[in-house]
């Protein structure tokens, strides 16, 4: 596993998630269960997303579908704090959390 790793945090816990590209799935690493929950309950639901296009006022709603490629997956983590409360830490290294799963 692990095409793609990002960070998250929630609450005073730190994780990851890692998406294979190639099998289409996402694990989740984090040791809060509600939080472990509610991020896989996110990553396999179907999110409605403006995206961006040409300019600052031109953005098309679309259909993410967060599992189905490693844009999509990327794409989808921007709401994710949004729809959960869950931070995706996109500076923090997937290594450091590894070793500190907690703050």
């Amino acid at each position: 596993m692990g095409d793609y790793s990002v960070a998250i945090s929630f609450k005073n816990d730190l994780g990851y998630i890692e998406y294979d590209d190639e099998n289409k799935n996402a694990a989740v690493v984090l040791d809060n269960e509600e939080g472990r929950a509610l991020a896989e309950k996110f990553l396999h639901t179907i999110h409605e997303i403006l995206i961006p296009h040409e300019t600052l006022l031109d953005f098309t709603r679309e259909a993410i579908d967060p599992l189905a490629s490693a844009g999509n997956f990327k794409v989808a983590l921007t709401k994710l704090w949004e729809e959960t409360g869950i931070h995706v830490d996109w500076s923090r290294p997937v290594e450091y959390v590894k070793l500190h799963p907690h703050y």
